[in-house]
């Protein structure tokens, strides 16, 4: 297994800090406020995982063709689990399965307008909270906070895929 060294780095102040900053955003990202706030405005009586599965769609849909197995995959779920979360998002309006336009036999999933709608609601949701967090900042610090975040952000993003396959999922 190539695990992280849980005892590297730990004297450095600016490392903790940041890692005291990630469990108390983890904590409250967990509520899942942007996604409920979206649901409540949009499509009431969803699930915060229909939410999940549009995001993966929307992410795998720039890469081409979206499947179930493609969702399941991306999501870490079974995919008869996935299979039935698409079945009830297809049955609300929000996805629509259709033939693929490169193999007639295999089926893909694709967004109806309302699945869209929503996605642009969860933005607008999250575009206002951020401006809310910062809107006593100076242009500079957002502008460098972006840029620092993305750069924090790309780098958890590539270790996580490095090692990902070396966690069990979970029981």
């Amino acid at each position: 297994m190539n695990l992280i060294d849980p005892d590297a780095a730990t004297d450095d102040p600016g490392i903790l800090r940041i890692g005291q900053s990630m469990t108390r955003m983890r904590l409250m990202t967990g509520r899942r406020l942007i996604g409920r706030l979206a649901i409540q405005s949009v499509a009431p009586g969803l699930e915060l995982s229909h939410l999940d599965v549009l995001d993966a769609v929307r992410r795998a849909q720039e890469a081409g063709e979206v499947t179930v197995g493609t969702i399941a995959e991306m999501m870490r779920i079974d995919p008869s689990r996935a299979s039935r979360v698409v079945a009830d998002m297809v049955g609300r309006n929000i996805l629509r399965r259709k033939a693929s336009q490169t193999d007639a036999r295999r089926i893909i999933v694709v967004m109806t307008p309302l699945g869209q709608r929503l996605l642009s609601e969860i933005r607008a949701q999250k575009l206002a909270f951020v401006s809310e967090v910062v809107k006593d900042w100076k242009p500079e610090e957002i502008e460098a906070f972006g840029e620092l975040f993305e750069k924090f952000i790309s780098g958890y993003e590539d270790i996580f895929q490095a090692r990902i396959k070396d966690v069990p999922d979970e029981a």
